[in-house]
Parts: C-alpha cells; sequence; structure tokens
C-alpha cells in the first residue's frame, strides 16, 4: 500500500507516510501555517516532516532570541543531520597555535611561577652582594645599581607584552568555549523538545493501534455472542 505527500505530492510506501491528526498541535498547527489545506487525515511524508521540523525549531529561535547567528544554524543544521557537535576546544587551539604563540604560553607559565620569583630574587641578591662585598661598591655595577635597573626594565618591557599575548589567546579560548558551550546547551534544549515529540508520536500511534485491537475483539465478542444466542 501507498500513498502521496500532501506536501511534495510524491508516492511513498504506508509505512514512511504521518497523518497530520499524528503530529504534535503546535508543529501541526506550524504545518498548518505553511499549508492552509492541511489537515488531520492529510499524509505527510518522514523526510518531508523532518524539513517541516527543521523550519519550526529556527521558527522557534526566531520567536525566542530574535534572529538566529551561524552558530545557532549550525546546531539546527547537526539536529537534522544528527551530527555530534562535541569537540576539544582547547585541543584545537594547541594544534593551531604558532610557534611564538606556544613560546608566550611557557613565558607567561614560568613568569606566573614561585620558580621564577625564587631565581629572579636569587639573581638580585647575587648581583648586588658581588658589586657590593666582593668588588667593593666598584664593580661594573656599583650602587644604587643603575645597570640593573636598566636590566629590570628591559626584561618588564619584554615580558609585559609577551604576557599580554598569552592572555589575548587565553581569551580567545575562552570565547571558543564558552560559545560551544552554548551550542552544546541549546542543541540540548532543543533535542528534548524533539525527543517529547517523538514520544508523543508514538503514544499516539500505539494508542490507535490499541484501538483498532479493541474494535476487532468486539466485533468477534458481537459475533461469538449472537451464534450464542442462535444456539
Amino acid at each position: 500500500m501507498s500513498g502521496t505527500c500532501f506536501i511534495n505530492k510524491k508516492e511513498y510506501p504506508d509505512d514512511e507516510l504521518l497523518t497530520g491528526s499524528q503530529l504534535r498541535k503546535p508543529l501541526y498547527d506550524f504545518i498548518r501555517k505553511q499549508h492552509p489545506d492541511f489537515n488531520e487525515t492529510s499524509n505527510i511524508a518522514v523526510d518531508t516532516l523532518q524539513q517541516e521540523r527543521k523550519m519550526y525549531i529556527e521558527a522557534l529561535l526566531r520567536q525566542e532570541i530574535g534572529e538566529l547567528t551561524e552558530a545557532e544554524k549550525e546546531v539546527v543544521g547537526s539536529i537534522m543531520d544528527n551530527q555530534i557537535l562535541s569537540e576539544n576546544i582547547a585541543l584545537q587551539a594547541d594544534e593551531k597555535a604558532r610557534p611564538g604563540e606556544r613560546l608566550a604560553d611557557h613565558v607567561a607559565t614560568f613568569g606566573g611561577s614561585w620558580t621564577f620569583i625564587s631565581i629572579f630574587f636569587f639573581l638580585l641578591l647575587v648581583w648586588m652582594a658581588i658589586n657590593i662585598y666582593l668588588l667593593h661598591n666598584r664593580g661594573f655595577d656599583p650602587y644604587p645599581f643603575i645597570l640593573l635597573n636598566l636590566v629590570l626594565s628591559c626584561l618588564a618591557a619584554i615580558q609585559a607584552p609577551i604576557i599580554m599575548m598569552s592572555q589575548n589567546r587565553q581569551e580567545a579560548k575562552d570565547r571558543a568555549r564558552g560559545e560551544h558551550d552554548y551550542k552544546i546547551n541549546l542543541k540540548a534544549e532543543l533535542e528534548i523538545r524533539l525527543l517529547h515529540e517523538k514520544i508523543d508520536h508514538l503514544l499516539l500511534d500505539q494508542n490507535r493501534k490499541l484501538l483498532e485491537i479493541q474494535q476487532t475483539q468486539n466485533d468477534m465478542f458481537s459475533q461469538i455472542a449472537k451464534k450464542l444466542e442462535e444456539e
């Protein structure tokens, strides 16, 4: 047995067709807005229904958050194509990092550690001790250590932009991670909505079959009772 889809006018087997009465009311009303002649007895193919669901989801999102961004369109497409959105954002960012960016990360990590602070103070003490005690304040950098101040100023001037470079890359990773989390949460919410719709569809289909079985049993009981009365 086969039937015709009301929307695309193509022939499909009965097991690939649904009727308007089997759809959830919000989706049924949405299809009715697009196709006013569609009713509860009209057939709709499963693949056509999938496209209508996609448009329905996009309409819901526009109603709630306005114009869709590329991220939201990507979420809708992943739901329709059964694609997985989860990915390791940090690993991807590290793989795409250039050598200079990796070096900036290492410098920022080392510069913000107690190891760097300990080595830095140790070198300062050694520098001052050599000039004051060993060279009797007549060495290569006597008090007030003008050369040391110049070295420290140059170190700070070089270290600051390197650390800022690493922080900018970390902020970019955080933005990418936040956008990824938003897409995952949005997809989960939409998947739950679609899951409710599928469960409702299964329940309606199951109830219809049970009613058919019950009607058949009633007919059989009626025939049996009629035969018993005749006897």
